[in-house]
């Protein structure tokens, strides 16, 4: 059995091979009996920049607090991603409560054409060529969940092309053709 030390040495190994970012950070108030009581949402997102990404949300009454809650429920998220190199295998659309986003495959080169929440999302799963479009509401919180629902909407070309009885090239993007088996 390991001893406490040795555990904790790993776990802080283990934060380190992780992207982490805070995307938003909000104060909140709950109404009770004597008036306000305030607390402080935190955003954040996880990812390794291989394709494995998680996004959550803390509140606490201090923003470190916050900020360790919502790190912790992004890290125990974390979801793989269907990624074709640098960027996504197909274009996807996603709702979470009034935002809508829209995630479209860009040629090697392209870069990360988004702002915000989306960004950091798409930049801690690892994809570096993307053209996004946000529609709907400009909330940050849904925004970003749309975004991470968009992303483990994807399917990977291989098992498209299985799933359709064709090549993989055949259904690849343009610009990746023949570049997969």
């Amino acid at each position: 059995m390991p001893k406490r030390g040795a555990e904790r040495e790993f776990r802080e190994e283990e934060r380190e091979e992780f992207d982490e970012r805070v995307i938003d950070i909000a104060r909140v108030a709950k109404v009770i009996k004597g008036g306000r009581r305030f607390a402080f949402r935190v955003v954040a997102v996880v990812g390794d920049n291989k394709g494995r990404v998680g996004v959550g949300v803390g509140k606490a009454r201090g923003v470190p607090d916050a900020i360790r809650k919502a790190t912790e429920r992004a890290r125990r998220g974390m979801r793989f991603v269907a990624l074709a190199d640098t960027t996504i295998p197909h274009e996807v659309i996603s709702k979470h409560g009034g935002a809508e986003v829209l995630l479209k495959p860009a040629s090697p080169g392209t870069g990360v054409h988004a702002a915000g929440g989306v960004r950091a999302v798409l930049e801690a799963a690892g994809v570096r060529d993307i053209l996004t479009k946000s529609l709907g509401s400009p909330n940050i919180l849904n925004v970003t969940q749309a975004t991470f629902e968009g992303l483990t909407q994807l399917k990977s070309v291989e098992s498209e092309a299985h799933a359709r009885g064709k090549a993989a090239e055949d259904i690849a993007p343009f610009w990746s053709r023949g570049q997969h088996e």
